[in-house]
């Protein structure tokens, strides 16, 4: 009697094992993208609920953004060159299990300063983590796979903008065993512990065949100059505007000039500086430098004070600020997808420049509905505004990396894509910061409800017009982008823009 043949070989077994344990890593990756994304609008939402259960300042609350939006920067591009230098699962493991902890110790936090300390622990974690999640996409698929890797990539980013808000919402809202907004930090744990766990087992190591040196100088003198701006003007009016902020603030100056000169020294000897200054010669990538990082200002205003004026100033509750921000992702995610797959194509340069001029729309009718309605305004009503807002948003960020990188020479691709996120990410944490003056300056102080509600509508106002006036100027620099640009150079898109993407396309 013979035998029958078996279906498999051995080598076809272990083939069966391997893309097995590929597409594991895969779901264990995401999975972590997806939980810093959520991570981003869970706190936004639930700062209301943080200041009013922990009686933090309000240059507090500003720094529990901000202080994450600042460390994340800083340490993007190291964190990237750290993961090419010694491995992409070490350094994402150290990275989200740092996380893990600092979500940990946001959750447990004694009192506002502990929570800005873990907030600001969480972002330089983040900045490890993040830059190796496409990276062990692209050392673990081969690339006639990666189109459809990155599709699922997508509709993760999709649903993380989405359901961020409403998880924040509902966890705040139900006060689990009576942890008031402590939840939204505490649900990292077992995401986190589970990913390190299925992430020593299944994500294979990878590093870069020539790893780009350190620049740790660099860093630290982008965080100085960002600190001494920031910090100033988050505390300044609480402190009654001190000289030695002006100082400080006049100090970065100095010493981002030594950066500069420090970066071109950097390059000279090694070759491996944090920025690549002759990157700037190419005039549309500086206009697009530019274009990000007003960009992150208009954003980091708009987002915080929209949550403080509609949880505080009309008193809503974090559920129904939430489920107001629905709109804006839906419009942002629709009209994204329509201006990279059909309109740029077309249009070019103008459909950016047309979403400017429609998020300009949108932030007039949200002035006018608030000023007439007051109040008394309901969220159905604020829906129109948000959805112009959305369409226009939409149609700036999704092509504006595309743009941006057009013209910049192949071999530069990665360090450009890298610097694009940062210089937003620096942008929005120095939005954060101007809340201070452009917010909270409209407020008097010794208020109470309801002239502090009133006030909180008023400001919210005021705040707007600086926000248009921000995408005003956008629209005029991006005259400088390129008037239809080139196809993307292949490889340029990195795990940090697709992350700042979706970052910014989340409400609240």
């Amino acid at each position: 009697m013979t035998s029958t043949p078996t279906s498999s070989t051995p080598e076809t077994a272990v083939s069966a094992a391997a893309d097995r344990r590929r597409w594991f890593a895969l779901a264990i990756v995401m999975t972590a993208a997806f939980m810093d994304l959520v991570d981003v609008t869970i706190v936004n939402i639930a700062i209301p609920s943080i200041q009013k259960d922990t009686g933090a300042s309000f240059s507090s609350i500003q720094w529990i953004t901000a202080g994450y939006a600042l460390a994340f920067a800083a340490g993007l591009i190291t964190g990237g060159r750290l993961g090419d230098i010694h491995g992409r699962k070490k350094l994402f493991l150290l990275g989200i299990g740092g996380f893990t902890l600092a979500s940990a110790l946001c959750g447990f936090a004694a009192n506002p300063e502990m929570l800005v300390a873990s907030r600001i622990l969480q972002g330089a974690m983040a900045a490890m983590m993040v830059p190796q999640v496409l990276s062990i996409v692209h050392a673990t698929f081969p690339a006639h796979e990666r189109g459809k890797v990155f599709g699922l990539f997508g509709a993760v980013v999709g649903l993380g903008a989405v359901s961020g808000p409403l998880l924040g919402a509902l966890l705040t809202e139900w006060n689990l065993f009576g942890l008031e907004w402590r939840p939204i930090f505490l649900i990292n744990l077992p995401v986190g512990i589970a990913g390190l766990i299925l992430g020593t087992k299944f994500i294979s190591e990878s590093k870069a065949p020539r790893a780009l040196r350190l620049d740790i100088a660099g860093v630290v003198l982008v965080t100085l100059g960002l600190l001494m701006l920031l910090y100033p003007l988050t505390r300044g009016r609480e402190l009654g505007w001190p000289l030695w902020g002006y100082l400080s603030m006049a100090g970065s100056v100095v010493v981002f000039a030594g950066l500069i000169a420090y970066e071109r020294m950097k390059a000279r000897r090694d070759g491996s500086p944090l920025i690549e200054l002759s990157l700037f010669k190419v005039k549309s990538f500086a206009a697009g430098i530019a274009v990000q990082a007003t960009f992150g200002v208009g954003l980091g205003i708009f987002f915080l004070v929209w949550t403080l004026y509609m949880q505080i100033g009309l008193g809503w509750s974090a559920l129904r600020a939430g489920l107001t921000g629905v709109p804006f992702s839906i419009a942002v995610s629709v009209a994204a997808g329509l201006s990279v797959q059909k309109l740029v194509p077309r249009f070019g340069r103008k459909v950016l420049q047309a979403g400017a001029l429609t998020m300009v729309a949108g932030l007039l009718i949200y002035i006018w509905e608030a000023d007439h309605y007051g109040m008394a305004i309901a969220s159905w009503q604020m829906a129109l505004p948000l959805v112009v807002m959305g369409i226009g948003m939409g149609l700036i960020v999704a092509p504006l990396t595309d743009a941006v990188l057009s013209e910049v020479p192949k071999e530069h691709s990665g360090s450009a894509s890298g610097l694009i996120n940062t210089v937003q990410q620096m942008g929005n944490a120095l939005g954060l910061g101007l809340v201070s003056v452009v917010f909270f300056g409209s407020i008097g102080d010794g208020l109470v409800p309801p002239q502090l509600n009133q006030a909180f509508v008023d400001g919210f106002e005021h705040s707007l017009w600086y926000v248009a006036g921000v995408l005003a100027v956008i629209f005029v620099v991006m005259f400088a982008l390129p008037a239809r640009p080139q196809q993307h150079v292949e490889g340029a898109v990195d795990e940090a823009e697709l992350l700042d993407l979706a970052k910014s396309a989340q409400p609240v």
